[in-house]
């Protein structure tokens, strides 16, 4: 078992990383970059070489391509012996874009006939370059202040500011707490290794998509802390995510007695991530309350009332369209004065979250009923039923200790599939609800062109996917010993 494992691993890792490079070399070769500034406000106040120059500088930093501008070019020709060639020295200009037309740039001109060279990454380059800086690990030389060159350098155990436990602290890394713990999923939590995905653009211009899905959202929460300097306060500042800046204020210094003052914030309301988490966990917990009991007595009482009933009740559900649904249990939610959109009454109100996780809810409980019953029947004509009635076992027994196990292992495989993807929203049941979560991200990054949220979503999507295949695989070995799912049946 161990080496299926193992291998199993490896699969889904050449997979992920399959389908991620697909998807990167659709967006960066078939999709015009041009489509990135559609939604871009600062690009629509420019026009001529400013907005040329605007557009490569950013196309640069989503990784399209090399964009050397004429002083860099230059520069990085000539060294200290640059400023004729940047004044506009014809040979030396000459002479600077041959250099960088044999390392393989093209060499344009602006409207004003100013030149500069680019390099347009081929589509293996772009994988390349997006695993090579996809793992970021943390490391006491990562920062390189000029106003401090003999910065001391080291690893040291402290506290938790929030609740006194051990943390890992590091001096010359880009986070200070390294590692620490809480009260608060999962527990144990880290700043060593992070995945960059790049940054957010158009919208949340700047900030790292990862910091997008996670942050909090809503207003700032500010809470008590005492902060390094003894300072007691109200302050909204996380303290276990600082980073390094190289310029602190006067207020960074009446808090921190060093520069580790580039904080994030706590907000009123949850992370979109977990907004959609919220909602998928209730709804899925609500859905196997209802639809295991239900499917089980539909199969247990087979053509009578209760069956008929329920298969009327499926058969509703699975023909009605899921929109028409949702819109029409939204109508019936306002009757009972309940909020039509999230929004209305926000995340501390029960009452936004009754009628989405309801919803939700009741479009999972068909498929359930439907494939228990189908099971608990199918199970219920097999050789060991026939012979457990002939040994006098009640039907009630035969169905709850003998048939529910065996029909219950197909279900039990999709658990982890049903928990896990709650991360991923519900797209048309938040989007009628105006519901700030992970449903709509995704269609509304590829909306507005932004590249790296994409590959950020496909990334995780993708992984937790493959991820609970396997373990939904692995849990079924748990509920019934007999299943091996290894060729040979063991190691």
């Amino acid at each position: 078992m161990r080496n299926y494992i193992l291998k199993r691993i490896l699969k889904s890792i050449v997979s992920i990383f399959a389908v991620v490079s697909i998807i990167i070399v659709m967006i960066y070769t078939m999709i015009p970059s041009e489509k990135v500034f559609d939604n871009d406000a600062g690009a629509k106040k420019m026009k001529g070489d400013q907005l040329t120059t605007y557009k490569l500088k950013k196309l640069e930093e989503l990784g399209y391509h090399d964009y050397v501008s004429k002083i860099d070019m230059c520069t990085a020709t000539f060294g200290d012996g640059a400023q004729s060639c940047i004044d506009g020295d014809e040979a030396m200009l000459k002479e600077a874009s041959d250099a960088f037309a044999a390392k393989g740039f093209e060499i344009l001109t602006l409207k004003s006939g100013e030149p500069y060279a680019l390099h347009t990454f081929k589509w293996y380059e772009l994988i390349a370059r997006f695993y090579k800086r996809l793992l970021v690990i943390d490391n006491k030389n990562a920062i390189q202040d000029s106003e401090d060159p003999n910065m001391e350098r080291k690893y040291y155990w402290g506290k938790n500011p929030e609740n006194g436990s051990p943390a890992l602290l590091c001096q010359g890394c880009t986070y200070k707490y390294q590692m620490w713990f809480d009260g608060s999923f999962p527990f144990i939590h880290q700043n060593k290794f992070k995945l960059d995905f790049g940054t957010s653009f158009p919208t949340n211009s700047g900030i790292p998509t990862m910091q997008v899905i996670t942050d909090g959202q809503g207003p700032t929460k500010k809470i008590n802390q005492t902060f390094e300097t003894g300072l007691n306060e109200e302050s909204a500042l996380i303290q276990t995510s600082c980073q390094y800046k190289v310029q602190v204020d006067h207020l960074d210094a009446k808090r921190f007695t060093d520069k580790y003052a580039n904080c994030r914030s706590y907000h009123e309301s949850p992370s979109m991530v977990n907004t959609s988490y919220i909602l998928g966990l209730i709804a899925l917990v609500i859905a196997y309350v209802m639809g295991l009991p239900l499917g089980m007595a539909m199969a247990a009482h087979k053509d009578k009332l209760l069956d008929k009933v329920g298969i009327a009740y499926i058969n509703l559900l699975i023909a009605v369209p899921s929109l028409a649904f949702i819109f029409f249990m939204r109508s019936i939610g306002t009757l009972f004065n309940l909020p039509d959109k999230f929004p209305q009454l926000g995340f501390n109100d029960i009452r936004s979250y009754i009628m989405p996780v309801l919803i939700l809810a009741l479009l999972q409980t068909p498929s359930l009923m439907m494939w228990l019953r189908r099971y608990m029947i199918d199970q219920s004509n097999a050789d060991y039923v026939k012979f457990a009635r002939a040994k006098g076992l009640s039907q009630n027994e035969i169905f709850r200790k003998h048939i529910l196990r065996n029909a219950i292992i197909p279900i039990v495989n999709g658990i982890p599939a049903s928990i896990i993807l709650c991360i991923s929203g519900a797209l048309i049941t938040e989007s009628a609800f105006a519901v700030p979560g992970m449903g709509k991200m995704l269609p509304d990054a590829i909306k507005q062109a932004n590249n790296n949220m994409v590959i950020t979503l496909v990334f995780i999507f993708t992984s937790l996917s493959i991820l609970s295949v396997l373990i939904g695989d692995l849990l079924m070995t748990v509920v019934d010993p007999r299943i091996s799912l290894t060729e040979k049946g063991g190691e």
